[in-house]
């Protein structure tokens, strides 16, 4: 499966991608997952190395940022499983909005149509105050989205999923899901969309 998992911060993408990589361990599938597009970067570095990310000055991190979405899009081509968290729509919208305001983010239509044919693009929502409710309970340390941005964010992720070229798509609204019902429910909505590689995969469950 080549599957690109997008939504607003706390809507449960890195709860599903890591579900998603232990199920397909189970069943001889290797998922290379990046997890490390939002700012700064969770997922291989040092906190010392994220502080020093954040100091950036915002034209450096859009051109990091930028190079990552490409360099991406290479992998989507190299690897038969793989789940991208967030990609370019997340950029798209916490780009101009959060890492380098004044500056725009132009190219994310552009990147699409080298999207292998088969990829699947997730919407994953939460009702806003939902998604309140999980900043409270377990902030991250270095959270992106303030509360009162919730319904805004929610609606640029909704028009970027509209917008998006990408043919294969799927929601996902986790509002009334435990982060152990993700999982199924994921692969429930998702089987209409996946190619006849992946069904068999899906099928030897």
């Amino acid at each position: 499966m080549r599957l690109i998992l997008v939504g607003c911060e706390y809507v449960g993408k890195t709860t599903l991608a890591d579900a998603l990589q232990a199920w397909g361990l189970e069943r001889g599938r290797n998922f290379h997952m990046d997890d490390h597009f939002t700012i700064p970067d969770a997922q291989h570095v040092s906190e010392a190395e994220q502080e020093a990310m954040l100091a950036l000055p915002g034209a450096i991190k859009e051109r990091y940022q930028r190079f990552q979405v490409h360099y991406h899009v290479r992998l989507l081509h190299r690897y038969d499983d793989i789940i991208l968290v967030g990609f370019h729509i997340e950029e798209a919208i916490y780009g101009p909005r959060y890492y380098y305001p004044g500056l725009a983010m132009t190219y994310e239509r552009q990147v699409e149509p080298e999207f292998p044919r088969d990829a699947v693009l997730a919407l994953l929502t939460a009702r806003p105050e939902v998604i309140r409710a999980r900043m409270a309970a377990a902030p991250h340390r270095h959270a992106v989205v303030p509360p009162e941005d919730v319904e805004t964010v929610q609606q640029q992720f909704e028009a970027a999923y509209g917008a998006s070229w990408v043919p294969r798509k799927v929601r996902l609204d986790t509002s009334e899901l435990r982060p152990e019902q993700i999982l199924d429910r994921f692969l429930e909505v998702v089987r209409p969309r996946l190619a006849a590689r992946d069904l068999l995969l899906l099928d030897n469950r």
